[in-house]
């Protein structure tokens, strides 16, 4: 079905089909009513997949046809729209990339060819993306190092290219991937500050060094060293020196710090021996995100960077994704609860604009929740929560029977196990 609807007429199917899920999970208060909203595990899937395509499809197109700048809006805070526009066109492709990236590079066996043929339409769209973004001659030419959102979100490209180092990197062209280091190369000029930017940088090196480049080992040292110094205990790490009541954590701060142990962990003993420390902190943070959730799919609003929407569990999807997640969290029961955290998160009226852009909000179009470095490209974090369709529909992510999540079953009355805090 998927592939037949194109133009207005897939966009109203796909707002129908999320607001109905919506209003599903809503009035939801026993498990009979949960699995009647969801009558198969897999439906969960292809309305994950539904989502993809409503955020994914207005930025992807224009990139195939270079026409992102054209047509992408710039919403911003009043006055911020000049400063944002140098890199909101950037923020949209590395962001939505990053989170789209492990099912891009996803080769089942035996899948739905609906679903085969929508990541191939989307891995073309996303290789020319990325050559349009890099070409100086394009009109969608990305200002890379032109301020200092762009070591941002240059980075979230990074991360992409090694989420999907197959589909992303080592099928473009060599003129291409020759751009791409001379654009990640430019970021270097960027000064990030005392706190989680520090992985920015870090990850950048991270590509150049897949990328057979030479690499600064001094920017990723310095990035893990001072987040070492950072952790507070029970699974979070304070954003610099000071805990912030926000999902930056999560946001950034734990799935690149896993993504680094990824690619470089095994480049120096030093960084070898916080793999473990890192792996654990992370699964005690995915059990607290995963609690954070309650029985609606709603969760605390709190800090910075709301607007990003259900990328506030970018690390709950990582840790997923990875098959890392606490022997009591089931994958089926993250599963459920991020698929209400998306109903909640992009399924209100007004989260898209008519042409089909997010606009700034976390249950509608709610601009005042966006600061000053958020614009229309900002908000396409929200990808980061599709990390699980990195894993197969066999996998019991996306194969076990529905299941209820941590504030479900404790505010239903079912007994549950009490949390305990990581002593570390």
């Amino acid at each position: 079905m998927m592939g037949a609807l194109e133009g207005p007429n897939r966009r109203r199917f796909l707002l129908g089909s999320v607001a109905a899920g919506a209003a599903t999970v809503l009035t939801s208060d026993s498990v009979a009513a949960a699995e009647s909203a969801q009558a198969t595990a897999l439906d969960d899937r292809k309305h994950w997949l539904q989502q993809v395509q409503l955020v994914s499809e207005p930025v992807l197109k224009a990139l195939n046809e270079r026409s992102l700048r054209r047509t992408m809006p710039v919403e911003a805070a009043v006055g911020q729209e000049a400063s944002r526009a140098i890199g909101t066109h950037l923020e949209a492709l590395g962001r939505l990339l990053a989170g789209l990236a492990p099912w891009l590079e996803l080769e089942p066996e035996n899948e739905d060819p609906v679903e085969t043929s929508l990541r191939n339409r989307y891995r073309d769209w996303a290789r020319a993306g990325i050559a349009s973004a890099v070409d100086p001659a394009s009109p969608d030419h990305m200002r890379f190092g032109d301020s200092s959102q762009t070591l941002v979100d240059s980075s979230f490209l990074a991360l992409a290219l090694l989420r999907a180092p197959k589909q992303l990197l080592h099928a473009l062209d060599a003129k291409t991937q020759t751009l791409l280091v001379e654009a990640l190369l430019k970021e270097r000029t960027i000064l990030p500050g005392f706190n989680n930017w520090l992985l920015f940088a870090a990850i950048n090196e991270a590509a150049l060094k897949l990328m057979g480049q030479s690499w600064d080992r001094m920017r990723v040292d310095y990035a893990l060293r001072e987040h070492a110094s950072w952790y507070l205990g029970d699974g979070t790490y304070g954003d610099g020196p000071h805990f912030h009541w926000d999902f930056y954590n999560s946001f950034v701060i734990q799935p690149y710090l896993l993504q680094l142990m990824d690619t470089l962990g095994a480049e120096i003993p030093t960084w070898a021996a916080e793999r473990e420390a890192i792996h654990q902190r992370a699964r005690r943070y995915a059990a607290v995100q995963e609690r954070l959730i309650n029985p609606d799919g709603s969760y605390p609003v709190l800090g910075r960077s709301t607007t990003y929407r259900c990328g506030a569990f970018h690390l709950l999807a990582d840790v997923s994704r990875r098959r890392m997640l606490p022997d009591d969290v089931t994958p089926a029961q993250v599963r459920c609860a991020l698929t209400a955290v998306m109903q909640r998160t992009l399924g209100a009226q007004g989260t898209f604009s008519a042409d089909g852009w997010l606009q700034i909000g976390l249950a509608g179009h709610q601009p005042s929740l966006g600061e000053a470095y958020i614009s229309t490209g900002s908000l396409y974090l929200c990808s980061a929560a599709w990390l699980p369709l990195g894993l197969p529909p066999t996998d019991p992510f996306w194969s076990a029977p529905p299941a209820r999540w941590t504030s479900q079953k404790i505010w239903s009355g079912e007994d549950a196990h009490a949390d305990h805090a990581r002593d570390d």
